[in-house]
C-alpha cells in the first residue's frame, strides 16, 4: 500500500510538470546498436541488437516495476494527460478504440474479446511529422476468459508491434498515466517479439543473429513447459526490420507473479508525415502473449499467440507479413 501510494505522488506531481519533461524520444537506428559480449549473460555474444532499453525495472515481466521519475530515464515522457500530445508542438488529429478479440484453436474457434486498443494521431504545424499513439486496456469480464479449462484464464499482452514506417526515421517513448499501467521494458525495429523468461540466457537485448528464414517469425521463444527452460540462440534472436516496430511489456489483469498491471503505457512511434488524414490498415497493430509466465491461474500455459487489429499507418504504409492463426 506505500508503494503504491509513493508510485501515485510521483505520477500525479510528474503529471504537473512543464512542458521541457517531454523531450525524451530515443531514436532506434536503422541499423540497430552494437551490443557488448557479457552483457546479456555471462558468456554471452556481441553482436547488433534491433531493441533499445527502456525501463529496466521488473526484469522484463517477472517482478514488479517502478514507474519513471523523470524526463532523463530512457523513453519516458510526462504529458499532461493521454490525450496530451507528448511532445510540443504537435496537435491531436484522431483518435480510435479497438477491440482485442482472440479466436483461435485455443479458444475453440469462440470470439474472446480480451480488451481494446486506445489509438490516437499528433501531427505537428508544419505538417512533417506525426506522433502515433496506443494504450491497452485489459477486461475483467467473463467475456475475457479466453481458455476453456475450469477456472479463470485472463490473455497476457507482453508485446505490442505496429507496422507501416518503412523508409522512415523512428523514435519512441512511452508514458504511465496511472498505477494500473505497466512500463515499456524495451522497443525495437523488428516484427519479431522475443520472449523473456527469469533464466539468464533469454536476453534483454536480443540479437539479430542467427538469422530467421523469411518471414519473420512473430514471436521466438520457448512455447512450452518447464519456465526454466534454456532458449537456443535462434529462439532469442530478432532481426532489423524498419518496417515494423515492436514494444515489450508485461500487461495482465491476473499476473502469475502477482505485479498484475492491467493496462500498458501509452507507447509512442515519433516519425515523418504529411497532410493526409490517417488511414487505419488490417493488422497494422499485432498484440502477443509471450508465454513469459503461467497464467494468472498459477496452472495454465499462456501458450504463444497473435491477435491482429487494425491501426493508423503513416501515408503509403503497408504492414506485411501478414497475421496466422494463432501466431
Amino acid at each position: 500500500m506505500k508503494r503504491n501510494a509513493l508510485q501515485l505522488a510521483v505520477i500525479g506531481a510528474l503529471s504537473m510538470t512543464s512542458a521541457s519533461v517531454f523531450a525524451a524520444f530515443v531514436t532506434l537506428p536503422s541499423a540497430g546498436s552494437p551490443v557488448a559480449a557479457g552483457f546479456n549473460y555471462s558468456g554471452s555474444p556481441a553482436g547488433t541488437t534491433a531493441y533499445v532499453q527502456c525501463n529496466t525495472t521488473g526484469d522484463l515481466g517477472s517482478t514488479p516495476t517502478t514507474p519513471p521519475s523523470s524526463s532523463s530515464d530512457a523513453c519516458a515522457v510526462f504529458p499532461a494527460n493521454e490525450t496530451t500530445a507528448p511532445e510540443t508542438g504537435f496537435t491531436l488529429v484522431t483518435a480510435a478504440n479497438r477491440p482485442i478479440t482472440v479466436n483461435n484453436t485455443y479458444t475453440g474457434g469462440v470470439n474472446k474479446t480480451v480488451g481494446n486498443i486506445q489509438e490516437y494521431v499528433w501531427r505537428n504545424t508544419a505538417k512533417t511529422e506525426c506522433i502515433y499513439g496506443m494504450k491497452a486496456v485489459m477486461t475483467a469480464s467473463a467475456s475475457a476468459d479466453y481458455l476453456p479449462a475450469s477456472g479463470t484464464q485472463y490473455f497476457e499482452i507482453n508485446d505490442i508491434a505496429r507496422g507501416g514506417f518503412s523508409g522512415r526515421p523512428v523514435a519512441v517513448a512511452y508514458y504511465v498515466p496511472s498505477l494500473t499501467a505497466e512500463v515499456l521494458f524495451r522497443a525495437g525495429l523488428t516484427f519479431t517479439s522475443v520472449q523473456h523468461r527469469t533464466p539468464p540466457e533469454f536476453a534483454e537485448l536480443p540479437l539479430t543473429t542467427p538469422a530467421h528464414s523469411s518471414p519473420q517469425p512473430s514471436i521466438v521463444g520457448v512455447d512450452a513447459f518447464p519456465l526454466s527452460t534454456v532458449p537456443t540462440a535462434a529462439q532469442q534472436s530478432a532481426a532489423i526490420d524498419g518496417n515494423w516496430v515492436n514494444f515489450t511489456t508485461d500487461v495482465n489483469i491476473q499476473d502469475d507473479d502477482g505485479s498484475s498491471k492491467a493496462h500498458s503505457s501509452v507507447l509512442y512511434v515519433k516519425t515523418t508525415c504529411d497532410s493526409s488524414a490517417p488511414v487505419a490498415v488490417p493488422e497494422a497493430i499485432r498484440v502477443r502473449q509471450s508465454f513469459q509466465e503461467t497464467n494468472g491461474d498459477g496452472v495454465s500455459a499462456n501458450r504463444f499467440i497473435e491477435v491482429a487489429i487494425p491501426g493508423f499507418v503513416p501515408p503509403g504504409g503497408s504492414v506485411a507479413p501478414a497475421h496466422t492463426n494463432p501466431f
